[in-house]
């Protein structure tokens, strides 16, 4: 953010414009989940190239096109998000998932829930900012193929508030940005819903996303922690390559 007169409004357009998007994603994935990519990626692709606040470079917009994995049903689910302190292995345990292996998604084995539960934390971060997160549990994906996949959920403290949930898999720093991506950052509008009765959230990873800092290093990222980062390739959702 330059701090240039008028920079707040326009931040505040780009905030309003995401998250009628995200409204809108969440209304038509309801009955036709591919609908809602197709809206979401035009959309974004829209604002990348046309709003003042995009992430990319100017000289980058006009002729920016955003590339994205094929769309894969499979990598959507409605998952129970677990809260307390069973979400942490205790020290000498056996980690949740198991020890990586040829066709397997879990977490790599020498992490197996790094970062504390409900303590104050700052996640890696791009840049020199340090924003003020906390573990409140974790989620377990079924991969379709691959067995389960576990992957911290956090609350950022700071800012606006809301649940993030990065990732890096095995993409990471070929097809997708070295860092990894984002799933969920609701303080953003990054929001793709779910059922608070039940406990659980949507996840698509066809609507993973690379973050600002992907586009230039002018921009200051929260990223993926040890925690989660998955062992084999995630193929949905956008890349760069």
């Amino acid at each position: 953010m330059s701090g240039e007169p008028g920079t707040e409004l326009q931040l505040a357009d780009w905030r309003r414009q995401i998250s009628d998007l995200y409204a809108e994603v969440r209304r038509l994935a309801v009955g036709d989940p591919p609908a809602a990519l197709t809206v979401w990626r035009e959309e974004r692709e829209r604002l990348y190239r046309e709003h003042p606040m995009s992430p990319v470079p100017m000289a980058q917009r006009s002729n920016f096109s955003a590339k994205h994995f094929t769309y894969d049903p499979g990598m959507r689910f409605e998952v129970v998000v677990q809260l307390g302190p069973a979400a942490i292995a205790p020290a000498g345990d056996a980690p949740r998932n198991p020890p990586a292996r040829e066709g397997s998604l879990a977490l790599a084995p020498s992490s197996p829930f790094v970062t504390p539960l409900g303590a104050p934390l700052s996640l890696p971060n791009s840049g020199a900012d340090a924003l003020s997160f906390r573990r409140i549990g974790f989620v377990e994906i079924p991969f379709p193929s691959h067995g389960p996949g576990v992957l911290s959920l956090f609350w950022m403290d700071g800012y606006a508030g809301g649940l993030f949930l990065p990732f890096r898999d095995a993409t990471s720093g070929a097809q997708t940005y070295a860092a990894g991506r984002y799933l969920l950052d609701t303080a953003k509008s990054a929001d793709l819903g779910g059922n608070p009765a039940r406990g659980s959230l949507i996840l698509d990873f066809n609507f993973a996303y690379q973050p600002s800092c992907a586009f230039d290093p002018r921009w200051s990222c929260p990223l993926a922690p040890p925690d989660n980062r998955l062992n084999l390739p995630v193929r949905a959702g956008e890349r760069i390559a």
